[in-house]
């Protein structure tokens, strides 16, 4: 049977590989988590941590939205291909008013309503897609597309508009907050709510590289974090060394992720059949990915306080710990990313149940030692968390070692087309 698709689609096969389109897209994405990263450090606070999120969960929805209609029709083809460049500078623009979201600069242009408008032209955008691309929906399943982006754009419209008001100061600030709360509720409620459909994931492979890469990209986000905290420095030995640890540290994590985790969701998506392999996909990668991107983004909030560790110009000593936002952002972040991935693990497969303790207990003792850190140096707060990542890697790869050579066995069998039903490189399945 051959796959449905309209005029200028081409549907997936299980051999697709992620298309450059998509890589272009993501592109964006390394902007925009700076741009979190930025919105959060630039307010440092618990609200600038809350504002900072509550974009990342718009973002995400926005990238997810992508990643599934990417996984139903090439990215690199025909209309698919329009509409992705043409989205693309859009959410560029959208990034770039990350940082004047809620506390618009005075002397320019209204930010927060182009926010808005910029998010409202990506998902109008989606949707015309998605419409054309899935013949055959009915009434029900059009208004459970279009509603939940039309409630949300209206909610994020309003607190766009509430600093024009004559409410006070704190006001419109918590009013914004439970505004965008609204809007995320809305859009991830409506998504967990909405009927399974039908073969809507066509490549496990696809799919499982399109999270392997947003991950790269958020990863490299730590990397860049620690360069901008220590781009009007001096070079020294403090920054040196906070280089190298923070390479430690992301490396560690790119480890717990790649070494097993993502062997294991693939060859679930793969041994699934096409009702379960949509809600593993919702559930583990499209929801549990949010967390393990949030952990990561306030790892990278938490390094851009690291100039405390080299003796910045003003006047930190390099015995001086993290302040409270650093070292709370530093090592829950990294907790938040662990118990996170050890969730989707459990949630995919229960075939390397074994990792997922090592991770529990490296979370637990990073939150075990927060007040620690708020007694010594930076320095060392920042080679503790290194020491633990790096343990906790290296306890997983000898743990999971037996599992991690018979997942590989079979994902190499199934790709050389042994599971049944495996679809060939024309999008037709097997009878």
């Amino acid at each position: 049977m051959t796959a449905r698709v309209r005029p200028g689609l081409r549907p997936l096969s299980e051999r697709t590989p992620v298309t450059t389109a998509e890589l272009f897209f993501d592109v964006v994405f390394v902007f925009a988590f700076i741009q979190v990263t930025t919105l959060v450090t630039a307010e440092d606070d618990a609200l600038g941590v809350i504002h900072g999120l509550l974009v990342l969960t718009l973002l995400w929805w926005s990238w997810s939205l992508f990643a599934w209609l990417g996984n139903r029709v090439r990215a690199n083809y025909g209309l698919s291909r329009l509409v992705v460049l043409a989205v693309t500078p859009v959410l560029f623009v959208l990034a770039v008013n990350i940082r004047e979201a809620f506390d618009d600069a005075p002397g320019g242009v209204n930010t927060a309503l182009w926010f808005v408008g910029c998010f409202a032209v990506v998902r109008i955008l989606y949707l015309g897609l998605r419409l054309y691309a899935t013949p055959g929906l009915t009434g029900r399943e059009i208004a459970a597309l279009t509603v939940p982006v039309t409630v949300a754009t209206g909610l994020l419209l309003a607190a766009a508009l509430l600093p024009e008001t004559f409410l006070p100061p704190e006001r419109v600030r918590l009013g914004e907050v439970v505004l965008w709360a609204l809007a995320v509720a809305v859009d991830y409620g409506c998504g967990m709510a909405m009927p399974v459909p039908e073969r809507t994931i066509f490549s496990a492979r696809h799919w499982a590289e399109r999270h392997n890469l947003i991950i790269i990209v958020a990863l490299g986000e730590v990397l860049v974090s620690v360069g901008l905290a220590g781009s009007d420095i001096p070079n020294s030995p403090g920054l040196l060394i906070a280089s190298a640890l923070t390479v430690v540290v992301a490396g560690a994590l790119e480890w717990i992720y790649f070494d097993l985790s993502t062997l294991a969701g693939e060859h679930a998506l793969r041994q699934a059949d096409q009702k379960r392999r949509v809600v593993l996909a919702r559930d583990g990668y499209t929801y549990l990915h949010l967390p393990m991107i949030a952990g990561i983004i306030l790892l990278a909030v938490g390094l851009k306080h690291t100039p405390a560790l080299m003796g910045d110009v003003r006047g930190q000593g390099r015995g001086d710990p993290l302040d409270d936002l650093g070292r709370f952002a530093m090592y829950g972040g990294v907790a938040l990313f662990l118990l996170a991935h050890a969730a989707f693990q459990r949630r995919v497969s229960r075939a390397a149940g074994m990792v997922v303790w090592p991770r529990i207990a490296a979370a637990v003792l990073l939150l075990a030692l927060l007040p620690l850190t708020a007694r010594i140096a930076a320095a060392q707060s920042l080679a503790l968390l290194a020491a633990i990542c790096l343990v906790t890697a290296v306890t997983e790869f000898f743990v999971s070692r037996p599992t991690r050579r018979h997942l590989r066995q079979a994902l190499i069998e199934e790709t050389d087309g042994h599971l049944p039903g495996a679809e060939t490189d024309n999008g037709s399945r097997s009878a």
